[in-house]
């Protein structure tokens, strides 16, 4: 199965976010700091702008590597 580009950056972008609020919410097991929460803000923050300028850093990345565009989704 290959991932397409727009997979690879929900993928990418629901992993972060779920680590980072692992590393920042001081009930985890694995909490390092709650500084980690601005990385949380940040990528909810690039999703969104993403979602209005259609620009997203981590496509142009994937694009490079050879990652093809899917299907759009709707």
């Amino acid at each position: 199965m290959s991932l397409s580009v727009n997979q690879f950056v929900r993928v990418f972008a629901g992993s972060f976010v779920l680590i980072s609020l692992a590393l920042g919410v001081e009930g985890s097991p694995l909490f390092v700091s709650s500084k980690f929460l601005w990385f949380t803000a940040f990528v909810g923050a690039n999703l969104l702008q993403s979602g209005f300028t259609r620009f997203c850093p981590l496509e142009n990345i994937l694009r490079k590597f050879g990652v093809k565009d899917g299907p759009a989704c709707g």
